[in-house]
């Protein structure tokens, strides 16, 4: 599939708050702990705006995941990972990313995004800090829930420009959270 049609197949879509994506969370922590073990899997974290309460957002749940540094772990991972139904995104190369809930139709009633990364990843653990402040900041996630409403409008069928658009404003918090 070229970019237009996988835009069309998984338009943008900004929705309320659900109360059950924190459970989603945990159910799928639960099962990633059970997949890798707790000597891979060091430390678990819910991401995103789905992990802020009152927080619109698309509906796919965000993880982080913190992995060893040892030599052959992210061979491992992809294995285990990909026996049990999880969509490897060989193009992310600065770390590991594994995909669940895409079907040739759509997204599934459950989505998630699994991020994992040794914690030296800044990049990647950066995304705790602006969770935190957005958790501690109702009105600065308000701003951000405007401002996704407004990217999710214009680049519905666009996931890449409605996440680069994003990009100035989460450094911008990014950079004031890690200050505090």
């Amino acid at each position: 599939m070229n970019k237009d049609e996988l835009g069309k197949l998984y338009p943008i879509t900004v929705v309320p708050y659900d109360a059950t994506w924190t459970s989603q969370f945990k159910n799928e922590k639960q099962t990633l702990t059970n997949i890798l073990s707790s000597e891979i899997a060091l430390r678990i974290e819910h991401i995103g705006s789905t992990a802020v309460p009152n927080l619109s957002a698309k509906p796919t749940i965000d993880i982080l995941v913190e992995i060893p540094k040892e030599n052959g772990i992210s061979e491992l991972i992809i294995s285990k990972m990909t026996q049990n139904n999880y969509i490897h995104m060989k193009e992310q190369k600065n770390h590991l990313m594994f995909i669940k809930g895409y079907s040739p139709t759509g997204l599934e009633k459950e989505s998630f995004h699994i991020h994992m990364g040794t914690k030296n990843l800044d990049f990647l653990w950066d995304r705790v800090y602006f969770r935190d402040y957005l958790r501690a900041n109702p009105t600065v996630a308000n701003q951000y829930e405007d401002l996704k409403y407004k990217l999710a409008e214009i680049y519905k069928y666009d996931r890449e420009a409605y996440t680069e658009n994003k990009t100035e404003f989460i450094r911008e918090i990014t950079k004031l959270a890690k200050e505090r």
